[in-house]
């Protein structure tokens, strides 16, 4: 089987993973989350992490965030180790819960990565201002989370991920939590975040429509331990060109039943659709 871990030649590297498995310690022995997992994301690339429950899917998201060290192997975020990447918050990341503190505002929340890091009050709050426009959300600078939808707060999230303009984002399962409707509106918001931002973004879901709709490479993980067993190529154009629509279309039926039979294959059954013709699987 052919494993395509690399992007295609051209954008500079914004992630590299090479070889990193991740084992953890158990009262019944250890448990590999991970084995062997190389994987490299172009500069502004969109790449989904995709596969069954358990799979490591958040632990390569953290490894990637120096929120967690790998066993062996190594993860370089911009071509500097990913500990020296996250000191110079090089990515903002955005969790399923929008984590916002209660107590402060919309805005104050936007802005405390840039009042943690020693912004003046005036750039903070400058900056506040076009992120809250950048995800619509302009006249609700004074509100309190708890005032918000859940889809307000996490547009919110994802703001306050964007506030020291990362050239990375990293996101685990950030719409999970909300109605499918509300989902795909924020889909497409997202979307054009991308487009304006040009950040590279690892993004971790359930959801094979999801996934397709927003990515330009899917990454089919297989049941623990987490390898990366198939690589799908969207090709559904760029962000800017992706409306609604997309998920009406053809392609995209063909994309999704093509990372459908990836999981199926991965988990050693038959493919479910009997594979997507013109659908570059790798």
């Amino acid at each position: 089987m052919r494993v395509q871990s690399q992007p295609p030649s051209g954008p500079a590297v914004a992630v590299e993973v090479k070889n990193v498995t991740r084992i953890f310690a158990a009262k019944s022995g250890e448990v590999t989350a991970l084995s062997d997992v190389s994987l490299d994301v172009a500069a502004g690339e969109f790449v989904s992490l995709i596969g069954p429950s358990g799979c490591g899917k958040s632990t390569l998201l953290r490894l990637i965030a120096d929120l967690d060290q790998p066993t062996s192997g190594t993860i370089d975020v911009f071509g500097k180790p990913a500990k020296a990447a996250r000191e110079a918050q090089d990515y903002g990341i955005a969790f399923q819960q929008a984590g916002l503190l209660p107590w402060r505002s919309v805005q104050a929340n936007i802005e405390l990565p840039l009042e943690l890091h020693g912004q003046g009050k005036g750039a903070r709050a400058a900056r506040a201002k076009e992120l809250l426009a950048l995800v619509g959300l302009s006249d609700f600078a004074g509100h309190m989370p708890g005032q918000l939808s859940g889809g307000m707060q996490q547009r919110v999230a994802i703001a306050r991920s964007l506030a020291e303009s990362p050239s990375l984002l990293l996101m685990d399962e950030p719409f999970g939590a909300l109605d499918e409707m509300t989902r795909e509106r924020l889909q497409t918001e997202l979307l054009r975040i991308r487009a304006e931002t040009n950040a590279a973004v690892v993004f971790v879901t359930h959801s094979i429509p999801e996934a397709v709709y927003l990515s330009d490479r899917v990454v089919v993980m297989s049941p623990r331990p987490g390898r990366v067993e198939r690589i799908i190529d969207v090709a559904l154009g760029s962000a800017k060109d992706r409306a609604e629509d997309l998920r009406e279309e053809t392609q995209f039926f063909e994309r999704v039943a093509a990372v459908r039979d990836a999981l199926h294959i991965a988990h050693g059954d038959a493919p479910a659709s009997g594979g997507a013709k013109g659908v570059d699987i790798r």
